[in-house]
C-alpha cells in the first residue's frame, strides 16, 4: 500500500505535487489545506483524508477533525496538524506513525518504534525551506517512508 502525505498547501496545489502523488492508494493531508477545492483535486488522484490546520477556518473546514486515526495496511496512523498538540502516548495507543505538519519543515524520526513524520510544505515557499511531501509504503506490516523534494 502506498500513502501520499501532504501538508500546508495553503491553497496552492502544485502540478509537481499531483504528479508525485500519482499511484497512491490513499492521500493524507495534515492540515492548512486552504479552499475545499484542494481536497477535491487530491480526491481525483486517490481517496483523501484530512485534518484541520490552524488556518483552516472556513465554514466547510469545521467538518474536518482536529486529529484522526487512520487504519491502513493493518497499521494505525495518527494524524494531527501541530505536533505540539499531541496529547496522547502513541506507543501506548499502538500507533505505527504520528503524521503532522504546521512547521513547514520536512522530517522523520523513529522513537520507541513510532515514526514521527512531517511531510513539510507542498504549498507556498516559506523562507528557504524546501517544497516537499512524503510517501509511506506499507508492506507485510512494515512501514517505510521517504520525503519527496518537489524541486520547484
Amino acid at each position: 500500500m502506498t500513502i501520499g502525505v501532504i501538508s500546508d498547501t495553503h491553497g496552492l496545489l502544485r502540478r509537481e505535487a499531483l504528479d508525485a502523488l500519482q499511484g497512491s492508494d490513499l492521500i493524507l493531508h495534515a492540515g492548512d489545506v486552504g479552499p475545499r477545492e484542494i481536497l477535491d483535486r487530491l480526491g481525483e488522484v486517490a481517496p483523501t483524508l484530512a485534518v484541520r490546520g490552524n488556518v483552516d477556518t472556513a465554514i466547510w473546514a469545521t467538518a474536518l477533525p482536529i486529529a484522526d486515526v487512520i487504519e491502513a495496511g493493518g497499521l494505525q496512523l495518527y494524524m494531527l496538524h501541530d505536533r505540539a498538540a499531541l496529547d496522547l502516548d502513541p506507543v501506548a495507543a499502538g500507533f505505527a506513525a504520528v503524521i503532522f505538519g504546521h512547521s513547514h519543515r520536512p522530517g522523520a524520526e523513529r522513537r520507541d518504534g513510532v515514526l514521527y513524520l512531517n511531510p513539510g510544505s507542498a504549498g507556498p515557499r516559506r523562507f528557504t525551506l524546501p517544497i516537499t511531501l512524503a510517501r509511506l509504503t506499507i508492506e507485510g506490516g512494515q512501514l517505510a517512508h521517504e520525503i519527496v523534494d518537489l524541486r520547484v
